[in-house]
């Protein structure tokens, strides 16, 4: 773990452990594209997923448990099926200026 200032001058205990999985989240086309249509469509079932994507529902589940897991997209069960939708704040966390703090402190 890596200790850095931050914005107020404190030391903090700090680890890229939490970033390298967004980030490898964020690596893979496919994940984007998920993203993406979660985006555009709101809460969906992984049924509808798998036509969006064109994914058997197998593989489909592998990339959304990434996804799930980086805090991008957020499931609630309903009956015998999963909803998606995307997690608002932390996708909008990572693209924005919160990560200059880490790499430019003091700024």
């Amino acid at each position: 773990m890596k200790t850095v200032e931050s914005k107020a001058g404190t030391e903090e205990d700090f680890s890229f452990d939490v970033y390298e999985k967004k980030f490898k989240a964020l690596a893979d086309e496919l994940r984007l594209k998920i993203m993406y249509e979660l985006n555009q469509k709101g809460q969906l079932c992984v049924c509808d997923l798998t036509e969006l994507v064109g994914l058997p529902q197998s593989k489909l589940s592998y990339h959304l448990k990434i996804l799930h897991d980086a805090g991008f997209i957020q499931r609630e069960k309903k009956g015998t099926w999963n909803y998606y939708q995307l997690n608002d704040p932390e996708v909008k966390a990572i693209l924005s200026p919160e990560l200059c703090c880490i790499f430019y402190p003091g700024q």
